[in-house]
């Protein structure tokens, strides 16, 4: 398990790499990521939240987005197709054994 072999560090540095890496692939869609992994950018930030107690939803959602999440949804997100909506439906089931 992941908790085991790596050092606090190193998942830190991997996290921000990960975030930096969604933040400059605003051309990645949310639905899409949730549709081939099952999860996306809202999902980490509510993670964060989560795991930090003291932020909220939106806060969270502004660390992983780089900017409000009202903003980033204005610049960047289009509206889902049926396609999406449904593989995102199946893929997101998926996660109901592993958590």
């Amino acid at each position: 398990m992941a908790d085991t072999i790596l050092t606090d560090a190193v998942a830190a540095t991997a996290f921000r790499r990960l975030i930096a890496h969604l933040q400059h692939r605003t051309d990645v869609q949310n639905i899409d990521l949730m549709g081939t992994a099952g999860f996306c950018r809202n999902c980490l930030a509510d993670w964060i939240a989560e795991a930090d107690g003291s932020l909220s939803r939106e806060e969270a959602r502004e660390i992983v987005h780089g900017m409000p999440f009202s903003e980033w949804k204005q610049r960047h997100q289009g509206e889902a197709t049926p396609e999406q909506i449904a593989k995102m439906q199946e893929s997101v089931a998926k996660n109901a054994d592993s958590h």
